[in-house]
């Protein structure tokens, strides 16, 4: 390419001449049926594309179940790391601590 022609606009790309005018058809459009159709398919999922639980009833309830023991060992787990669950040093009964 000489510099007359990157001068008018038009570059090579491979083996051909792409031209770079505002009037270029390069880019394609998509069509309005295509996007209705995408957002009819989005607009009928319920939630996540792949459900998280199985379809199966037995097997979903089962599952259903660990998630809840997770979700419920998680206030142990935080109690564990921050050291929560020591034992108290207080005494079980009210001192004065002062000379009556």
């Amino acid at each position: 390419m000489n510099r007359s022609e990157g001068s008018r606009g038009a570059r090579v790309h491979g083996a051909r001449r792409v031209s770079g005018g505002a009037g270029s058809t390069a880019c394609t459009r998509l069509s309005p049926g295509l996007l209705v159709v995408a957002a009819l398919l989005l607009a009928t999922t319920t939630g996540c594309l792949i459900p998280i639980y199985s379809g199966d009833p037995i097997r979903r309830a089962q599952q259903l179940i660990f998630t809840s023991e997770d979700l419920r060992a998680i206030a142990d787990e935080w109690e564990r790391i921050w050291f929560l669950d020591q034992p108290s040093h207080m005494t079980p009964f009210r001192t004065h601590g002062g000379i009556i």
